[in-house]
């Protein structure tokens, strides 16, 4: 049994509560890692408010973007060790459900991994216990926390010298980012891409039509400040969003051959998709609320258009996320220009506001 300080929600749109959080010891494939930072997401800020699907039932320990050292191992764990320097990957995948099985690890539909949306382990239980009562982590890591308990499958081992404040947003905005890109719509070299929404996963967008090879990068924003950051990450234009069809159309006659929404607004990706050409492809990157409905005229699908929603950057952790550490390593991945502040815990609230704000690209929660 470990104790931990962790940013417990008690009350849906409140303030979370720092507070003394029992850790049980891992079990049968579980690790124990002590957590070294986590981003704040806007998945976050959902369950925070009471409008994610997963999160129904308090105490809940939000966060998921993560990275830290592994502390303890369950047995039947072989893939890491105490000592060892991990990502936290958000889905886990079991390996042996049909989707595993078909090379679609995003799409995993094993116990382990339906246990961990709900908050919690293969097992149906958790291993948190605040004063008492039992909490759930958020998808089954619930990373403001000083520890997190996970499956082994979730585990990424990196190597020790690089920056683990940095490392953790590969593990949500960075691989979602540039997995829509390279997994989802395999976006070719020398095509035209929109990005709609800037914040934090549209900068990594940006950047996976960058590594795509794209020629045209156009974001589009309402706000000034994260255009100018969009082009530091590689956009070749920019616009203030209007009427995206018009606006795109004065830059690539006829649209772009591919469009990502990162807002999360069902009229926004409509608009969205209204500025690609025919044969294009449009990738819903950000989720809208639940009951909002897109409308979008059936003819334009005669023009061979498509329309596609993507889960993590339809990731599979084991082969991307080392990737990506690559991609960091050589330069080709800025993962420093995303932080636009680091915190304690003890201001997660405070820096909760300023990512809900839209101030920030990231708001990273490193512990010492």
């Amino acid at each position: 049994m470990t104790t931990m300080r962790a940013a417990v929600l008690r009350e849906f749109g409140a303030p979370m509560e720092i507070a003394e959080v029992e850790v049980a010891d891992p079990r049968e494939g579980e690790v124990l890692v002590k957590v070294a930072a986590s981003g704040i997401c806007g998945s976050d800020l959902k369950a925070l408010d009471g409008k994610s699907p997963a999160v129904r039932e308090l105490p809940f320990i939000l966060g998921h973007e993560s990275a830290g050292v592994v502390a303890a191992t369950g047995p039947g764990v072989t893939s890491v060790r105490a000592g060892d320097h991990v990502i936290i990957a958000m889905n886990g995948p079991c390996g042996r459900c049909r989707n595993c099985s078909r090379g679609r690890v995003h799409l995993c539909s094993g116990r382990a991994r339906m246990s961990a949306i709900m908050g919690l382990m293969g097992d149906g239980t958790t291993r948190l216990t605040v004063g008492g009562t039992p909490a759930r982590p958020m998808i089954g890591i619930g990373s403001f926390a000083e520890y997190a308990v996970v499956g082994q499958a979730s585990c990424v081992k990196v190597g020790r010298e690089l920056p683990l404040d940095l490392l953790a947003l590969t593990a949500c905005g960075v691989v979602t980012g540039v997995g829509a890109v390279l997994n989802t719509a395999r976006v070719e070299p020398g095509s035209s891409v929109l990005v709609v929404g800037c914040g934090g996963v549209g900068l990594n967008v940006i950047q996976g039509a960058v590594l795509a090879g794209a020629t045209t990068i156009i974001a589009a924003d309402v706000m000034d400040a994260k255009l100018k950051t969009a082009e530091e990450f590689g956009a070749t234009h920019t616009l203030l969003a209007g009427d995206l069809a018009a606006q795109v159309g004065e830059i690539v006659r006829g649209g772009t051959d591919y469009a990502f929404d990162v807002t999360g607004n069902a009229d926004v990706l409509t608009r969205a998709f209204n500025a690609t050409q025919p044969g294009g492809t449009t990738v819903m990157v950000g989720s809208p609320p639940a009951g909002q409905t897109i409308s979008v005229s059936p003819q334009t699908l005669f023009g061979s258009r498509r329309l596609m929603g993507t889960q993590g950057g339809d990731a599979v952790p084991a082969r991307d996320l080392p990737l990506l550490v690559d991609l960091y390593r050589r330069g080709r991945l800025n993962l420093e220009g995303l932080v636009s502040e680091r915190v304690s815990l003890e201001s997660v609230n405070e820096a909760v506001e300023h990512v809900r704000s839209g101030a920030v690209a990231r708001s990273v929660i490193v512990f010492g």
